[in-house]
């Protein structure tokens, strides 16, 4: 492992000033899409000076050549894994909040000066921003989809992870290092009751795939990772594709209970009041199906990600 600390003229944190809050960024075959990322932080944190720390891991392109010309601080790994690069950035990060932000996540004007100002506040030990699909370039079901996803209790009231979450100190203190699981950001959410979680000002831009193909690579992912949740707690028992829901005790390891139940529930509930949106109810659900039909078959680790939008 190799760190480089950057050439400080084009630097997102400018020279000589302490920094404020840290951004770690694993990044695996990011080039294309990092710059954007990295410029958005720039616009992102008006007050705040940010340390930003991007954790190149087992790239084949230009992703540590665009972060060092970011300004950002490298750190180069052999291996292609997130879970050695979310570790690896946090060696490298010096102070907190902490904010573990994916590669291709776009932050919206001033959402990193909020993220790190509700992370400050008594009692908040997690925090992320609001979530906002971009469908504008995807096909009519995976528009459909995400109608439909947008409306979920746990996406619509605000939620902690799907790409990009900040910790305070005493929040990373619950737990030592981050472990070798796929969706490190539910990880994260089964450590904090609801009272130690919060929603900030400003949102999150996740460009949503164009297409079906990719979203079902997208959402296989999902249930896979939420599989090896489950089994974190339930021992190799546990089912692919379960969802992940409710509190985990102050103190205790995570519980990884599902919520299947309770998302049909609340679709049944809206289509009932919007039927209107009962079409876009159908395609998610043959979408998670299918997905989790997918990743108990795959039974395999390999990354599988949206190369539509890249």
């Amino acid at each position: 492992m190799t760190t480089t600390v950057p050439d400080p003229s084009p630097a997102l944190t400018p020279p000589r000033r302490t920094p404020t809050v840290s951004v770690v960024v694993p990044a695996h075959d990011e080039a294309r899409t990092l710059g954007r990322t990295l410029e958005a932080l720039r616009s992102a944190a008006r007050t705040e000076v940010v340390e930003v720390v991007v954790v190149a891991n087992g790239c084949t392109d230009d992703t540590a050549a665009v972060a060092r010309a970011a300004g950002a601080t490298v750190v180069e790994l052999g291996q292609a894994s997130k879970a050695a690069a979310l570790r690896a950035g946090d060696r490298a990060a010096t102070t907190f909040p902490r904010v573990y932000l994916d590669a291709d996540i776009v932050l919206t004007p001033g959402t990193l000066d909020a993220l790190a100002e509700r992370l400050r506040a008594a009692g908040v030990l997690a925090a992320s921003p609001r979530v906002r699909f971009d469908t504008s370039a995807s096909s009519w079901p995976v528009r459909a989809f995400y109608r439909a996803y947008a409306e979920l209790p746990y996406v619509r009231d605000g939620l902690v992870g799907l790409g990009v979450y900040g910790l305070s100190e005493t929040g990373r203190a619950r737990f030592e290092e981050f472990p070798e699981l796929t969706s490190d950001d539910l990880f994260v959410q089964r450590l904090f009751a609801e009272h130690e979680k919060a929603t900030s000002e400003g949102e999150f831009l996740v460009a949503a795939p164009r297409d079906l193909r990719n979203l079902l690579k997208v959402r296989t992912r999902t249930a896979a990772g939420n599989a090896q949740l489950s089994r974190v707690e339930h021992g190799a028992g546990g089912r692919a594709g379960t969802e992940v829901s409710g509190e985990s005790a102050i103190g205790g390891p995570p519980s990884f209970a599902r919520s299947t139940s309770a998302t049909s529930t609340a679709l049944a509930r809206l289509a009932l009041g919007r039927p209107r949106l009962i079409p876009s109810f159908a395609v998610y659900t043959g979408v998670t199906i299918a997905s989790r039909v997918s990743a108990r078959r795959r039974q395999a680790t390999a990354w599988q990600r949206d190369s539509s939008t890249r």
